[in-house]
């Protein structure tokens, strides 16, 4: 071997271990990993595109869609709330604006610590998004976080603060609250940037987390703090409104305890759990009885109904959701049809939407702990024992060890 040859060969060798080196600081992994998946993802998606959500296999015939006027409309549960239905509030003041937390801008897949951090800092916290993610997501790949996640970290780590969330919110409780200095998260959607693209295909369609802090009604707009495009930005109501609906219009509050008795006066009847899913659940009925009830409008339906543990009429409202159409990326932070087509016998169909799941983002241990579940009912438990413990390995803190109690079915 001549001696430039081999001076060229120990120089390559040198660059690559260089950039083996470079790749172990915490700050160039995170980075380099995330974008590494995306492009593996695009390719595998340009090879074998995944195509749109699978409408649902064919079921024994049920009753007629269900309508306001039909049998099937929901029975009002038996609820005794902790407040009094307020029945009118004075009106909010036309404008309120809260003073702006530290802008903290995401690292990937982290906009619900992000924002729950810039939350925190509004009460006096001094952490970073990096001491919630470490706890509630341990691994940056993971792509969702759920408001009980988030609820846990301030429950088990912020203990001087309540948190709550609710679903079914509407403009005038935001202001509400906004106005009695409470900021609010919300979980909305928002528009990926291309670079982030699964393949040629994608919607970009993707969750959310923002926090507003404040209002103004002559310009019809929010203002919110929002991880991933910038701090201090505006929204207008209309389209706050349409990128909210998706998520069953669900919203967080934080509040001192000693301020119990205020939040319970704001949120009226919703302050109570059951309460607020049954007012959910009616509206959410009715929105599926509109002329311009789409995909969102049944699937709100089906996730109030799982609440409620009505399993089979919720099966029914995602198999209407999936035929209207859902964007490629529902089912990486909404799981209420893996339940409801698990608790009312449709494992195929189970199978189907994990598996399609799984396409869209490996990184879900919520669609690997039930695809396990469809495989087990299946019969192929080393499969599920494989599904659960790929759950386990991207979020071993994943729902107090759920993964683990499903791992310990078959050893």
């Amino acid at each position: 071997m001549s001696r430039k040859i081999r001076n060229v060969l120990i120089a390559a060798a040198g660059v690559v271990l260089l950039a083996v080196l470079v790749y172990q600081i915490p700050f160039v992994k995170s980075r380099l990993s995330w974008r590494l998946e995306v492009f593996q993802i695009y390719v595998k998606n340009t090879i074998n595109p995944l195509g749109p959500v699978p409408t649902a296999l064919p079921v024994t015939p049920q009753p007629a869609t269900p309508t306001l006027a039909q049998t099937n409309t929901p029975v009002a549960v038996q609820l005794t709330p902790s407040i009094t239905p307020t029945a009118t509030f004075p009106p909010p003041p036309a404008q309120a604006a809260m003073t702006s937390p530290p802008y903290e801008k995401q690292t990937p897949n982290n906009c619900g610590p992000a924002t729950l951090s810039m939350a925190l800092h509004m009460y006096g916290w001094e952490g970073q998004q990096s001491d919630i993610s470490d706890l509630i997501k341990p691994v940056t790949g993971d792509r969702n976080v759920n408001p009980e996640e988030l609820r846990y970290f301030v429950r088990t780590q912020a203990g001087w603060l309540n948190m709550e969330y609710r679903v079914g919110g509407n403009l005038e409780l935001l202001k509400r609250l906004i106005a009695a200095n409470y900021p609010v998260m919300i979980e909305s959607v928002t528009s990926l940037n291309p670079a982030d693209a699964l393949g040629p295909t994608d919607d970009l369609w993707a969750a959310h987390y923002i926090l507003l802090t404040g209002y103004d009604d002559s310009a019809q707009e929010f203002t919110i703090q929002d991880s991933y495009h910038g701090a201090d930005l505006k929204i207008s109501y209309a389209k706050l409104q349409e990128e909210w609906r998706p998520f069953n219009n669900l919203y967080i509050v934080m509040y001192f305890p000693q301020f119990e008795e205020e939040m319970k006066t704001l949120l009226a009847s919703d302050w109570d759990p059951d309460q607020n899913r049954q007012n959910a659940l009616t509206s959410s009925l009715a929105a599926t009885a509109t002329e311009s009830a789409d995909g969102y409008s049944w699937f709100n339906y089906g996730s109030n109904l799982v609440y409620f543990e009505r399993y089979d009429e919720a099966a029914l409202a995602y198999d209407k959701a999936r035929e209207l159409g859902l964007p490629l990326r529902m089912f990486r932070y909404q799981f209420g049809p893996f339940l409801a087509y698990f608790h009312s016998g449709r494992n195929d169909d189970l199978l189907v939407l994990t598996d399609y799941a799984r396409g869209v983002t490996e990184m879900s241990e919520e669609t690997w702990l039930w695809y396990g579940y469809g495989l087990y009912r299946k019969g192929d438990y080393p499969g599920a024992l494989k599904a659960w413990q790929k759950a386990d390995s991207i979020n071993p803190n994943f729902y107090e060890d759920q993964a683990q109690n499903a791992i310990n079915l078959v050893q």
